[in-house]
């Protein structure tokens, strides 16, 4: 499996629940985390088919914003 990271502005535990459909869509229920405790709010990403734009997409269409880390 590959890893992706991303900073985003998810920084809650209810933006989390927020962006928790798209990311479970796409990578996976499981296979993404986001570290609040991190400055740059980290997202993590563990998938063997996804691409980082897949990611981006899902987590902007659910009003956030991401950058690859």
């Amino acid at each position: 499996m590959k890893t992706l990271q991303f900073k985003t502005n998810i920084n809650c535990g209810g933006c989390i629940k927020s962006v928790t459909p798209a990311l479970n869509q796409q990578a996976g229920a499981g296979n993404w985390q986001v570290d609040t405790a991190n400055p740059d709010k980290l997202l993590t990403v563990s998938s063997d088919r996804l691409t980082a734009e897949q990611v981006v997409q899902a987590v902007e269409k659910a009003g956030f914003k991401i950058q690859a880390a």
